[in-house]
């Protein structure tokens, strides 16, 4: 079952240019950095309420966040939504007959499973479940 929306992903091409939007004119201070070098992303997790915005940073030319600026520019690159059963959730959309990006989940830093629904089944939005690590 889907609980609620966990994050919002926005690609940025430098999460310190972008920052002073959200930390100074927003005063949003719930921030949280770091890299995940398997998905070649840095990454800054702004918490607002129950959900966070999710600033993606590329950390090389072959990231797929550096390939998304490149084709559309910065902006909204995914919408997260959260699991309590991510395998259950990935097995359930695909049985439906929604395209999988991802079709077992994979380790995101220290606090997520993920897995990325493909946009042709989406309505053209890259949609992530993702599971809380215990």
């Amino acid at each position: 079952m889907i609980n609620i929306i966990d994050h919002v992903g926005i690609a940025v091409r430098k999460i310190e240019d972008s920052l002073p939007l959200y930390r100074d004119m927003l005063g949003l201070r719930n921030i949280r950095i770091e890299s995940v070098p398997e998905q070649k992303v840095r990454v800054a997790m702004i918490t607002v309420g129950e959900v966070k915005i999710e600033l993606l940073e590329a950390l090389g030319p072959d990231s797929p966040i550096a390939k998304f600026i490149e084709k559309k520019g910065e902006g909204i690159h995914h919408i997260a939504l959260r699991t309590d059963d991510i395998r259950g959730e990935l097995k359930r959309l695909s049985s439906a007959g929604i395209q999988l990006v991802n079709a077992q989940p994979t380790r995101r830093g220290t606090e997520y499973e993920v897995a990325f629904l493909h946009p042709s089944s989406t309505n053209r939005v890259l949609i992530e479940l993702c599971q809380l690590l215990v």
